[in-house]
């Protein structure tokens, strides 16, 4: 007797799920629209204000926030520092319309995973939540340092004191791993610029985020930057 089977498909990626935040209902429902189409997003619900993240969070539990900065009653800002302060916080994206924003880098120091134009193109923004859904910043090193030195915050020496400081705690080869990853370098990149498994790289990008309370790469690229390390 011939035994036929059938073929067996490969199983679906995992869906990213995605809250749109912003206070004009047209930008939300024109994301909705462009994130739909994309058969592994699914935007799981929508705020018009900072306010409702926390609830709309706790209920919908997505992967990616999409947030917008300027709202009338809670900022994204203030919505990015509360909701990454939290355990188990979903990964945000800040929406914007400025390249150079004193608020997008206070949002990427208090953990933003990256920022998006508000004119990006729909295929660019799906790649962009694709990555950060696979926990990869969209932050280059050049976008970072044009903020950096475009943006006039008081206290620089003082950042950098305390980002040397905070350098100067980690282990030869975790300051080497940092500066790797503030220099724009994925883990497979850093594994063979430093002669090691990529496995071993991701042990030492969480004990360096653990040893200078991170959350993530984009600030960890932030404290090299502010410490002048990139040319090490």
């Amino acid at each position: 007797m011939t035994i036929v089977t059938g073929m067996t498909s490969a199983p679906a990626a995992p869906q990213i799920r995605v809250l749109i935040v912003d206070d004009d209902a047209l930008v939300r429902a024109g994301l909705s629209m462009i994130l739909g189409g994309a058969g592994d997003l699914v935007v799981v619900g929508e705020a018009a204000d900072g306010d409702e993240v926390p609830a709309l969070v706790a209920e919908h539990r997505p992967d990616v926030v999409l947030m917008d900065i300027r709202m009338p009653r809670v900022d994204g800002l203030a919505a990015t520092e509360r909701l990454r302060a939290a355990p188990a916080a979903p990964e945000v994206v800040i929406l914007t319309t400025f390249h150079a924003d004193a608020q997008v880098l206070r949002a990427l120091r208090a953990g933003a995973a990256g920022f998006l134009l508000k004119d990006t193109m729909p295929g660019e923004l799906v790649a962009a939540i694709r990555r950060v859904g696979a926990g990869e910043p969209i932050l280059s090193p050049a976008v970072t340092r044009q903020l950096i030195a475009h943006i006039a915050e008081g206290g620089a020496g003082a950042r950098r004191e305390r980002a040397r400081a905070l350098l100067a705690g980690l282990s030869e080869r975790e300051r080497e791993v940092a500066v790797a990853v503030g220099r724009g370098k994925s883990n497979a990149e850093i594994a063979a610029e430093l002669y090691m498994s990529v496995a071993t790289v991701k042990a030492h990008v969480s004990r360096v985020l653990t040893k200078l309370d991170l959350n993530n790469r984009v600030q960890i690229a932030l404290i090299v930057h502010d410490a002048g390390r990139l040319d090490d």
